[in-house]
């Protein structure tokens, strides 16, 4: 499918689905402005770390990994903060995260063994490692680290979200470095054709290291906004947040296959994915349903990758 074709069809699902949650959520709540700041909130952490995955995706590869990522950061910020106030609770968060997505990406490029055990096991790892602050038990911010807790809740001119905001820079950079920059041309050359790429001199090995990190970083950056709107990092935080945002990355049309990506699609995933939360719940569809429907539309997203490819 042609990118145009693909967008509009992604614009389509988005335009249907703000209708049929329109006419179903009670009382015409669903489109008022206040539902409509609040959605965008909320899809920016699924998106922050949607904008990693696609990264990683487009190689070919899988992290899963960044769910429990999302509560290591936010632990090891809040834990941080005592030590050394906010700029180095911030900065503490984002390395631990960035580390741990540089350790995926040296076993995935050194071990070759699969990147779904790899970050399977790393998720395990971060998430016990996450568990063990404080005997698992939240970890409250206090009202003095003010700009941590702007992060995720403050709004600029009193009406855009700063969590909005933080997840359109994002957008911007990781757009910038896949389409316009050598280093994104490479990331397509290796998820599309692994072995051509390295004759053509093309250090996979490294590539593989930056992109798994970046992926971490993107991951640290969501947990301390999730953190900063929980007002408290919660080491059991972030479970099935690494299944939501492969959920967009899918549905805005990057290929399992790799070598096939977009970051305006992955937006728009997270759109629909957000949508599609946002409107069940309110609609008040039970919880199971909403995952058999989310379940759905990956299935018949790669259903329509799969047969793109073979045409």
């Amino acid at each position: 499918m042609k990118p145009t074709r693909k967008y509009l069809s992604l614009f389509g699902a988005t335009a249907l689905l703000l209708v049929i949650f329109t006419l179903w959520v009670p009382h015409g709540r669903f489109l008022t402005p206040t539902n409509l700041i609040d959605l965008a909130q909320q899809i920016s952490v699924n998106a922050i770390l949607a904008f990693g995955l696609t990264l990683v995706i487009v190689i070919g590869g899988i992290d899963l990994s960044v769910g429990a990522v999302v509560a290591l950061a936010g632990v090891v910020c809040v834990e941080a903060l005592g030590r050394g106030g906010q700029f180095w609770g911030v900065a503490a968060g984002l390395a631990a995260a960035t580390l741990l997505g540089a350790i995926n990406g040296l076993f995935v490029a050194r071990t070759r063994m699969p990147p779904f055990i790899i970050t399977l096991a790393t998720m395990l790892i971060a998430r016990g490692v996450s568990l063990g602050f404080n005997e698992g038990r939240p970890l409250p911010i206090g009202e003095q680290n003010e700009f941590l807790l702007a992060l995720g809740n403050a709004r600029l001119v009193g009406l855009v979200p700063v969590p909005v905001v933080v997840m359109l820079l994002v957008f911007l950079l990781a757009g910038v470095l896949l389409h316009r920059t050598r280093f994104g041309q490479h990331l397509f050359a290796i998820g599309g054709n692994r072995e051509a790429a390295r004759f053509t001199g093309i250090a996979i090995a490294r590539h593989e290291i930056v992109v798994y990190s970046l992926c971490g970083l993107c991951a640290g950056l969501a947990g301390l906004i999730h953190a900063s709107q929980l007002y408290s990092a919660e080491p059991a935080s972030g479970q099935g947040f690494e299944l939501n945002a492969i959920a967009a990355v899918v549905v805005g049309g990057t290929s399992f296959s790799g070598g096939i990506g977009a970051m305006p699609g992955t937006m728009l995933g997270a759109i629909i994915i957000g949508i599609l939360d946002k409107g069940l719940n309110q609609a008040g569809v039970h919880f199971s349903l909403q995952y058999i429907v989310k379940g759905a539309v990956i299935i018949a997203a790669v259903w329509l990758d799969v047969r793109q490819r073979k045409h």
